[in-house]
């Protein structure tokens, strides 16, 4: 299945919605406004907290950590690279890598080998557009939370 976030850049508290490929509305990312990091909700439609994010701060490098019910479920590492980004990620739901041209945000998650999410990224006027295309059989809110936790990571690099 295919689905879209636009983010708006200057959006206060990092709200934003992900469309499916019907542009039906699909899921909702509720950002905390005044936190010291990132931590973002990626809730249903219905307002039930699906995940949540959080950045752990004064690390050398970006890390965050995905929660479910309270407890963790996955961390996501930047690892110290010269040429290109590389994270460790370590789930509940197994082993996943990431690959593909981050500068042009094109890239996969990958699991086992395989690709089980393709994410592009298109500049708008004071927005970002994300294609993320999910396999079928995959838990698709918890890929998309992983290609939001990347995307933090990048969009903070290039902040600095």
């Amino acid at each position: 299945m295919r689905y879209l976030i636009r983010q708006r850049i200057f959006s206060f508290g990092d709200n934003f919605g992900i469309k499916d490929e019907t542009g039906q509305d699909r899921y909702i990312i509720r950002g905390k406004v005044f936190s010291l990091g990132d931590k973002l909700k990626i809730e249903d439609l219905n307002g039930n907290e699906l995940f949540y994010i959080e950045q752990q701060l004064f690390r050398f490098l970006p890390e965050y950590y995905i929660y479910a019910g309270g407890q963790q479920v996955a961390s996501v590492k930047k690892q110290l690279t010269f040429f290109k980004p590389k994270f460790i990620i370590d789930s509940i739901y197994g082993s996943y890598d990431i690959d593909g041209n981050f500068f042009a945000y094109d890239f996969q998650i990958t699991k086992g080998g395989r690709a089980v999410a393709v994410i592009n990224k298109q500049w708008f006027s004071f927005s970002d557009s994300y294609g993320i295309e999910i396999a079928d059989g995959e838990d698709h809110a918890f890929l998309l939370t992983l290609a939001i936790v990347i995307d933090q990571v990048l969009h903070d690099e290039k902040k600095r």
